[in-house]
């Protein structure tokens, strides 16, 4: 929603709304009596399928009769049980001339039944529901549209702000929204690209409320681990008079914050700072958090809320405040479903009803095999109403339409080749795994396993056990069960252990029980295509005067990274989960100011969310995740506001490997976003992704391909 209009010179009411949102805030939009419910009538019962009343064409029969009649492959197969070859089957029966010839024709057919007319009736009262909320979706636009135009939004930054601190003109535009948003009595999803200063335009809004005495009690921001003393230091900076409290610190400093909150609830503060660990991690803090009446409940990096089946979910969805606000840079990662899991959580009591319908909807698959025009009109149609669902409640502007200043940033992807000895154990594990296509084709989750070990293999051979020979291992465990550490271990115990160990985590092992003579070669650390590449690249970038950051999902890649680092004597830092909460700032604030330090290594999944690196101006994902949109996080930790050198980044993909459709399937989902800005759309599912990789690599032939899904299917369902 753009709301560049949002100013204008009148003064904020102090109970936050005018007369006209009292009377319409977003509740009176969830009238059950508006819902759009079919009749429970089933179109086809069994019993009377002789009976004269069984042909007659009903008005919900006529629905069904239609839609079995005109409806598109792609269409039919959103039909509970209908597969693309069933679809298929239904048109080739077609023309249906009634009622009766088409009862007829379902029940003569042995792969068809007349029950699918039921379901095909339970989906199209599931559109019906939705077109439902779809119409409320556009009413609610027409009146945030209308409390625009009459002035709702505010004109100046608050002036309890610090002094010496502006807010940049979409930044004003942001704050504007919030407050519109407040006024309507509306929850929203503020959904800026990252790097564009979504913390600062909430720390805006609460000084806004605070100083407007809007403020109904504390509000709860939880964050994720990294950016939780950010947070803090943001707010410090901005608004000084907004008092934090930080809900931190081991089990007993929090027990006895609760009992203090449980005895004068959440007062003394304005903002209680808490993680998304910490605000679920035992029975007391749910129930606290629960019970406790809060005015703003805000979660940043939203899109850890996308998957609405989860504990995490239901946890933190009871959180007892009257209002919420989700921050995230990527609103839509994998499908749209996460999408309306971000949706249903931001305005529950609105989705309530319909949420099983969307689920249901918005979760089905394409099953094609060949994209073509009616593909594309079913997805074109699912991302249309995407967009009109999240219309009312999501404001989302990119670094590209915002910030004219804003360095370019160039992204490269490099083809790195394998070395040849990597190249023989890779060529070795896709020969191994070919010959047994059907284990894995029968397995349940020996596709994931087997993606994994060819990804292990394509960035460094030390992430699996080529150097460590069994004899060796036998020889170790001796010493290992010597160790006062593992005394009185077996050391066949021990050796079992090493034997699923890669190498250099059987290298880590010896060297923690002081067995310091294992050791692998420098010449065997450096030895992977990536580094290799690294050799050239780095002393290049470090003569130019350029800093990096060089991600990584492996925190054994990290590993290995430090030793290759300290082999070619280049300086660095290094962040990842296990890197302490209260060690973190301080050494992003050391990097951004000391230029001595030339490579801040990190977790793509710890250091790339909210922290701001951007005295650095060379990003190398080292590997990249299977969802695109967190290599985008890591990468916009140093292309963001305070940027003031062009950027690049360098995606190293391992030549002819598995690696190659990754990426491929990166671009297809990327789309996506794109689209929900714009028109087109698709989705791509992550364990179609799998079955399709693995299809490439080892060479699955269309049944086995149809097996393995099948097997992973099965699996997902049992778990």
């Amino acid at each position: 929603m753009q709301t560049n209009n949002a100013r204008s010179n009148s003064k904020p009411s102090q109970n936050g709304s005018s007369s006209r949102s009292k009377a319409q805030n977003y509740s009176d939009c969830d009238d059950s009596d508006d819902d759009i419910r079919a009749s429970t009538d089933q179109v086809y019962d069994s019993e009377e399928s002789d009976t004269e009343s069984s042909t007659v064409m009903t008005g919900q029969r006529k629905k069904v009769f239609d839609f079995m009649n005109k409806a598109t492959l792609m269409e039919l197969q959103t039909v509970k049980t209908l597969s693309e070859k069933k679809a298929s089957l239904i048109m080739e029966l077609r023309p249906f001339k009634d009622w009766k010839d088409l009862l007829k024709k379902l029940e003569s057919n042995k792969a068809l039944s007349a029950d699918l007319l039921n379901m095909a009736q339970e989906l199209i009262n599931k559109q019906n529901n939705v077109a439902n909320i779809l119409e409320k979706c556009n009413k609610m636009v027409k009146r945030l549209e209308a409390a625009i135009e009459t002035g709702a939004g505010i004109v100046e930054q608050p002036k309890m702000l610090n002094d010496e601190m502006k807010l940049a003109d979409y930044q004003m535009i942001g704050l504007n929204w919030l407050t519109v948003m407040h006024n309507q009595k509306m929850n929203g999803i503020l959904a800026d690209e990252m790097g564009l200063g979504k913390t600062i335009q909430v720390i805006a809004f609460l000084a806004y409320l605070k100083e407007n005495n809007l403020a109904k009690g504390a509000h709860l921001i939880v964050v994720p681990s990294s950016t939780l003393d950010n947070w803090e230091a943001e707010i410090s900076k901005w608004c000084p008079s907004l008092v934090v409290e930080k809900y931190h610190g081991s089990q007993d400093e929090r027990r006895r914050m609760r009992v203090r909150y449980a005895k004068d609830g959440f007062t003394g503060f304005d903002v209680l700072l808490t993680t998304y660990h910490i605000v679920s991690s035992t029975p007391e803090e749910c129930k606290m958090f629960r019970v406790c009446k809060l005015h703003y409940v805000i979660f940043d990096e939203a899109h850890m809320l996308k998957n609405m089946t989860t504990q995490r979910y239901a946890n933190l969805i009871k959180i007892n405040a009257d209002m919420r606000i989700l921050l995230t840079g990527t609103p839509l990662q994998n499908n749209l479903l996460e999408l309306m899991s971000l949706l249903c959580f931001v305005m529950p009591s609105f989705f309530a009803k319909s949420i099983e319908d969307i689920k249901s909807l918005f979760a089905k698959k394409g099953k094609t095999e060949n994209a073509n025009k009616d593909v594309s009109q079913f997805q074109e149609t699912q991302v249309e109403r995407a967009k009109r669902i999240m219309k009312p409640f999501v404001l989302r502007r990119l670094k590209k339409d915002v910030l004219n200043n804003l360095p370019k940033k160039e992204s490269l992807i490099v083809k790195v080749p394998l070395t040849e000895t990597q190249k023989q154990y890779y060529h070795e594990l896709v020969d191994y795994y070919s010959n047994k296509k059907g284990e894995i084709c029968s397995g349940d989750r020996a596709g994931v396993t087997i993606m994994m070990e060819m990804r292990k293999v394509a960035n460094h051979p030390l992430l699996m056990r080529y150097y460590f020979s069994d004899d060796t291992l036998h020889n170790l465990s001796e010493r290992l069960a010597c160790a006062p550490s593992l005394k009185k271990t077996n050391p066949q115990y021990i050796f079992e252990e090493l034997a699923i160990m890669s190498d250099f985590q059987v290298m880590q092992l010896c060297n923690k029980h002081d067995l310091y003579d294992v050791t692998i070669p420098p010449s065997l650390i450096c030895n992977s295509g990536k580094f290799q590449h690294l050799d050239t690249l780095l002393p290049k970038l470090k003569e130019e005067g350029h800093r990096v950051l060089i991600f990584s999902q492996f925190t054994m890649i990290l590993d290995i990274m430090e030793r290759y680092l300290k082999i070619r004597k280049h300086g660095f830092f290094r962040l990842d989960g296990s890197t302490a909460v209260d060690e973190r700032q301080d050494m992003i604030n050391d990097f951004n100011a000391d230029s001595d330090i030339f490579i801040f290594l990190l977790s793509t999944k710890a250091g790339g969310v909210g922290i701001n690196l951007t005295a650095a101006d060379t990003c190398i994902i080292h590997d990249i995740d299977f969802n695109p949109y967190n290599d985008k996080q890591a990468e916009d930790r140093c292309h963001r506001m305070g940027q003031t050198r062009p950027v690049t980044i360098y995606r190293l993909i391992a030549e002819s490997t598995i690696e190659e459709g990754m990426q491929m399937v990166a671009e297809e989902k990327l789309k996506l976003e794109k689209e929900i800005t714009a028109n087109e759309k698709g989705e791509v599912h992550e364990q179609k992704c799998v079955v399709r990789l693995l299809t490439m690599a080892l060479g699955l032939d269309k049944d086995e391909e149809e097996r393995l899904n099948n097997s992973m299917n099965n699996s997902l369902t049992s778990q």
